[in-house]
């Protein structure tokens, strides 16, 4: 009954449809009023901005690296070069699953076992759509079998680019340094000191030695290609390039010559040779031995390799020259002469006796002269040149260890020479206040005694020594040691010296103190009872030095040792600090030759070596030196 009803009523199954036609209709309208909205909001009101998006899927801007400059010695060396090679590269963002990636690439080459933790790294501090090293220095064979399997890796590629390489190798890297991948740590501490972005398109950074220090110069500034590119992101066109500038070239004060010889002098035995130009604060020679190839850590060491050298007994990674802490031993007596003489503690004339020993009041520890049977009357001009433990103990206790440390830090002992190398260390010239705010303890007399003669506490590094003897040469003028002697332009060639720096003059104001002490430092080579008079036998040259002991162990008072029972590693050290000619010094050097037992027997010959090969190289047809 109801349904023939209701096909019996028309009018409302009209309505009904009417009544729906009308709902879908606003439906319609709404929906396009909304799309009609959305239309003007896309073309009128935020039109600019959609312009420049579509713009930005259109144009991409690509950095491009600067060349990195290079570095030569003194004599014209190339020390640092710039190698093309060629590397495999990935780029986060279009490799889809990384580690899968990486894990199946290194079936086909040799990646090595920690790539996936430092790519992980890598990723982290780097934006996804930048490129990423894997291995560099691929080989013809690697980059032909990557090349037939590149289909199967998107998002990595082989990429051209230079790679840093040092052809003398371990005979600079103490000096020169060495470059390496930036780290996540290096990133965020060239926030402070270099504009990052400059860093867009680089992947190796300054790590150690000159590399380090002149990074700003050395990097250049980064480039810029503006690209259109298809929906595939592959380069249509080059719409706009700024090139990049490329880094200064350095010339180091170095002679590769004078580098190489001191080398050969130390025939493997571990220790350190720093060699100065007295006048201008020039580094002739920077020698820690041993040393490590630089160019095995150029693209990453194997942790391997790395463990090797680290836990090398020799410790080829230590930079002696510069971070090793010595005993001075009795290379600090001329110093101690000077101060005598000026204080006015000693006449030059003045003797002081020795028996072989001296005793502090009320104390019954003897201090030894290492001349067991004493030298007897002694005056300044031979107790440097025979070196009379006695005669500075006497000293060191009339002039005090405040007035000594004041004293040694003027001619630039314990505190940073201010070299331009990152790192280096200040050692230590002690005082009151210093023991008493490290040690917590009070300061006695008898350690006065044994600072006097370079031991106790007090720590040098070779450089500080060679700095020292450049002082004394210049009779107290003080001249900032550096190793940059010019930067130059390498797009025109324009070379700009670098000024050296000079520090306050050692106040030393008596006028006969130097001629004194100078004449004790001569008599120590070229005097009749010199403790290094064997080594100048035939110089065409006068010159001056003083040798140095240092000892590492204390031994009983009355006990007795032979040198050939001490283990090698406890064998004192052997010292020396010299310049030559005598009147117009062009070379300073201090010599550091660990274990080396005697500073005259060990460390003298060196430098006698150094003199006559550095006089032949720079005068040849003048052997009078």
């Amino acid at each position: 009954m109801s349904f023939g009803r209701r096909l019996r009523e028309p009018a409302r199954d009209t309505q009904v449809f009417v009544k729906r036609i009308a709902i879908a209709s606003i439906g319609m309208v709404t929906l396009v009023a909304v799309l009609l909205s959305r239309l003007v909001y896309l073309q009128l009101v935020n039109h600019d901005h959609f312009t420049t998006l579509a713009q930005e899927n259109r144009l991409k801007v690509l950095p491009i690296p600067p060349t990195r400059g290079l570095i030569y010695s003194g004599d014209g060396v190339l020390l640092a070069d710039n190698r093309a090679s060629f590397s495999l590269e990935v780029v986060p963002e279009k490799a889809g699953d990384l580690n899968a990636a990486v894990t199946q690439l290194q079936q086909l080459l040799p990646l090595g076992p920690e790539l996936l933790a430092r790519l992980k790294t890598e990723v982290r501090a780097r934006r996804r759509f930048d490129s990423i090293a894997l291995k560099d220095n691929l080989t013809e064979q690697e980059v032909a079998i990557f090349s037939v399997n590149r289909h199967r890796f998107p998002g990595f590629s082989i990429a051209g680019r230079l790679t840093r390489y040092y052809p003398l190798g371990a005979q600079m890297v103490s000096a020169v340094g060495y470059v390496g991948r930036i780290s996540e740590e290096e990133l965020k501490r060239t926030d402070n000191r270099i504009d990052t972005s400059n860093y867009s398109a680089t992947t190796h950074i300054g790590k150690e030695g000159v590399e380090r220090s002149y990074e700003a110069q050395l990097h250049g500034e980064v480039g810029y290609q503006q690209v259109e590119v298809n929906a595939q992101g592959r380069i249509l066109r080059v719409v706009e390039s700024q090139p990049p500038i490329p880094g200064r070239n350095l010339y180091l004060s170095i002679d590769s010559r004078l580098q190489g010889e001191a080398i050969k002098t130390l025939n493997g035995q571990k220790g350190a040779i720093v060699a100065i130009e007295p006048a201008t604060g020039s580094v002739l020679a920077f020698v820690s031995n041993p040393a490590f190839d630089p160019n095995d850590f150029v693209n990453g060491i194997s942790a391997t390799a790395y463990n090797a050298l680290r836990e090398s007994p020799d410790r080829p990674l230590f930079n002696r020259a510069l971070l090793g802490l010595y005993p001075p031993g009795s290379t600090v007596k001329p110093v101690m002469a000077a101060g005598a003489l000026e204080y006015g503690l000693r006449d030059r004339g003045d003797q002081t006796w020795c028996p072989g020993w001296l005793q502090l009041p009320g104390v019954t520890h003897k201090y030894r002269c290492w001349q067991k049977a004493g030298h007897g009357g002694v005056d300044l001009l031979r107790s440097i040149a025979e070196s009379c433990d006695v005669y500075y103990y006497s000293l060191a206790r009339d002039m005090g260890i405040e007035r000594m440390h004041e004293l040694l830090t003027g001619f630039g002992l314990g505190r940073v020479t201010g070299i331009d190398l990152p790192g280096e260390l200040a050692g230590l010239v002690p005082s009151r206040e210093w023991k008493r705010r490290v040690r917590k303890l009070p300061w006695f007399p008898g350690e006065t005694l044994i600072n006097g003669i370079g031991q106790g506490f007090m720590l040098t590094t070779p450089l500080q020594l060679a700095q020292m003897a450049a002082i004394l040469a210049n009779r107290g003028r003080v001249v900032v040691p550096h190793m940059v002697r010019e930067f130059e332009n390498p797009q025109d060639g324009h070379r700009e010296a670098l000024t050296p720096v000079e520090r306050p003059t050692v106040p030393i104001v008596k006028p006969d103190t130097w001629a004194a002490v100078i004449e004790g430092m001569h008599e120590v080579v070229q005097g009749e009872r010199g403790t290094a008079r064997a080594t100048a036998l035939g110089a065409t040259y006068q010159y001056a030095g003083k040798t140095g002991t240092a000892q590492l162990f204390t031994i009983a008072q009355d006990k007795r040792i032979k040198v050939q029972d001490v283990t090698k590693h406890l064998r004192d050290h052997a010292l020396f600090v010299s310049f030559a000619p005598l009147d117009r010094p062009e070379l300073a050097l201090g010599i550091i030759v660990e274990n080396g037992e005697s500073g005259s027997h060990t460390a003298a010959p060196i430098a006698r070596t150094l003199f006559d090969f550095y006089f032949a190289i720079r005068r040849p047809n003048d052997a009078s030196g």
